[in-house]
């Protein structure tokens, strides 16, 4: 049986205004070192370095490098699920209106610390993974309930299926353009993907079953 801790390591909370920017400096540095040396190279005295603290005044928010790895994991699922929330509520209101603003701010959300997603939640420990599997199931709850709305438009014969089996698609497409080795690096390219997932995703929606319940495939 394995002696990781389900729950994330505590740590020192910032109770003033001073100590929190501090923190988020601490946590800005560490999420910018790891995406240009790599979670393995990342180093306590290379993100005080880079955040202009001592070392001394991490240590005495951290335990160590791994409670950082905790914060900077929270840290940065928090934001892209107010990131994808956010985009939700300014969305057009249509079904075609969701579907763009969810895929644009999907990919985004993956997209952009260049391969820093991935890297966290391969780290050791059930904390990330745990943490990771929390914001899937928010970002997959928040496009059912700004799809729901428009569930009259879907011509699939169970429409919240339909949403389910899109919300898990586009999720595994974002997160599988994030770690592929020649994913489209500029923001024309990545619109226009992020276009096409949306296309293929209403075109899935907007199209009756193939098979009803209780009827075969058609034979040659």
């Amino acid at each position: 049986m394995s002696d990781e801790p389900k729950h994330r390591a505590h740590y020192r909370e910032p109770r003033q205004a001073r100590s929190a920017a501090t923190l988020a400096r601490v946590l800005q540095a560490a999420e910018e070192l790891v995406t240009s040396v790599g979670l393995e190279e990342m180093t306590i005295t290379g993100v005080a370095e880079r955040a202009g603290v001592s070392v001394g005044s991490i240590y005495r928010r951290f335990e160590g490098k791994e409670q950082l790895v905790t914060a900077l994991t929270e840290r940065m699922l928090e934001r892209r699920e107010e990131h994808v929330a956010e985009q939700l509520r300014t969305a057009e209101p249509s079904l075609p209106g969701v579907m763009d603003a969810y895929t644009h701010a999907l990919l985004q959300s993956f997209a952009d610390t260049s391969g820093l997603f991935p890297d966290l939640l391969r780290v050791r420990g059930t904390y990330a993974l745990d943490r990771g599997a929390r914001t899937i199931t928010e970002v997959h709850r928040l496009l059912l309930e700004a799809a729901a709305p428009y569930a009259g438009q879907i011509r699939r014969s169970d429409p919240q299926a339909a949403l389910d089996t899109v919300a898990r698609a586009l999720l595994g497409a974002c997160f599988h353009n994030s770690v592929r080795p020649d994913r489209p690096a500029d923001e024309t390219a990545q619109n226009a993907y992020a276009d096409e997932l949306s296309d293929m995703a209403l075109a899935y929606l907007l199209t009756p079953d193939r098979r009803r319940a209780g009827q075969s495939p058609a034979r040659a």
